[in-house]
């Protein structure tokens, strides 16, 4: 070959290889990037069928009263500040009651009165019974006559009525007691079970007024039994029907984050409850299955009730929101590409969906089903690491 050719086919070579490499690099252009996507390998784990109230609920105590006096009056004892515990039957409050003390002192005066005048006419009934009788074994024997036998028998009957009129008084006179017993009542409080002053209005002083059934008076002391809690909390009117009492219930309290407590329904309202502008609920109460776990918990707090209607372990699952409404999902192909299946479920919550069909333990399941290109076809990478479903 001369040098001429060898010239030209070196030339030729190196243009051939020339264009290779751009026809390499303009079909790496040309090429779609892989979208980066978050995927999961489908693994077994539990999975439950629950339902969450609809509105947050709040930590309520078994026993809460509202107390008042009955009547009006001014504050002259405050036995107890806020946040005081204090003990069934104690004194908590007393209003000024100085007429009602003198008008049981002189109701029991009236009374002891009462008393002694029975011994004074029942001790005369029966001397007059005494007489009544001889005067009628003189009479028998001839010795006196008819009329004055009945003259004693009158009288006899007439000291009687005597001593019971006198029993009676005594009788009044204790129930005069009583009522003014009942009127102090009126302006005293004491505590109806033990438990932990939560509000006072009124000081020492201060004008105390009754709360009558429909007018909206604030109560003079708000107690509350804080040994026994229990959450209360509205469910929505569609899943009323699936409830019942001692159906298991997981429950979280704001307070304590991340955190969730075991326990059980203990009541279901037998009504729907219509709150303005919100949806009708029927409320619900759960009890908690160890009060202790929770530690110090206040009346107030808001909490959430979970109630599990339904449990299976150890079955293939997959995270809920890895499928479409209709069942879909999107499997990685190990090519890297995206295959669209239909899956059979069972159990699902707003967390993980039981698989009975359509996928398979390590297959993988893309999760950003909402990234712009993710469909069945495109090739993907993983965009960050996530834990297998089965964890």
């Amino acid at each position: 070959m001369t040098p001429t050719n060898r010239s030209l086919v070196r030339r030729l070579a190196v243009a051939l290889a020339i264009a290779a490499i751009l026809a390499i690099a303009l079909w790496g252009f040309a090429r779609p990037k892989p979208v980066p996507t978050v995927f999961v390998e489908v693994g077994r784990g539990k999975v439950e069928s629950t339902i969450a109230n609809t509105r947050a609920g709040t930590v309520e105590a078994c026993q809460r009263t509202r107390l008042s006096t009955i009547i009006g009056g001014r504050i002259e004892i405050l036995a107890v500040k806020e946040g005081d515990r204090v003990q069934k039957g104690q004194l908590l409050m007393k209003l000024w009651n100085d007429d009602q003390q003198a008008q049981s002192k002189l109701a029991q005066a009236q009374a002891e009165v009462a008393r002694k005048r029975v011994g004074e006419a029942c001790t005369l009934a029966a001397n007059a019974g005494s007489e009544a009788e001889r005067q009628a074994a003189l009479r028998a024997m001839g010795f006196v006559s008819i009329s004055r036998e009945e003259a004693a028998r009158a009288d006899a009957h007439s000291r009687q009525a005597g001593c019971d009129a006198a029993k009676a008084d005594v009788a009044r006179a204790e129930a005069q007691i009583r009522v003014t017993r009942v009127e102090r009542g009126r302006t005293v409080l004491y505590a109806p079970f033990a438990g932990t002053v939560a509000e006072i209005v009124g000081e020492v002083g201060e004008y105390s007024t009754p709360s009558p059934p429909g007018v909206p008076t604030p109560p003079a002391i708000d107690l509350i039994d804080d040994s026994c809690l229990y959450v209360k909390a509205p469910m929505d009117e569609v899943d009323a029907p699936k409830i019942r009492v001692g159906q298991p219930v997981r429950i979280s309290l704001d307070a304590l984050p991340k955190q969730s407590f075991p326990g059980h329904v203990k009541r279901v309202a037998p009504y729907v409850s219509v709150v303005e502008k919100q949806s009708r609920t029927v409320d619900i109460e759960a009890t908690f299955d160890r009060p202790e776990a929770a530690g110090k918990l206040l009346v107030g707090y808001s909490a959430d009730v979970e109630v599990i209607l339904a449990v299976r372990d150890n079955v293939v699952r997959v995270p809920t929101p890895a499928l479409f409404a209709d069942g879909k999902a999107l499997v990685v192909r190990a090519d890297g590409t995206l295959e669209e299946r239909k899956i059979k479920t069972g159990l699902a919550n707003w967390e993980y969906t039981e698989v009975s069909g359509g996928l398979a333990p390590g297959e993988r399941v893309v999760t950003s089903l909402e990234r712009e290109g993710v469909k069945a076809g495109t090739h993907v990478v993983a965009d960050e690491k996530t834990p297998s479903a089965g964890k």
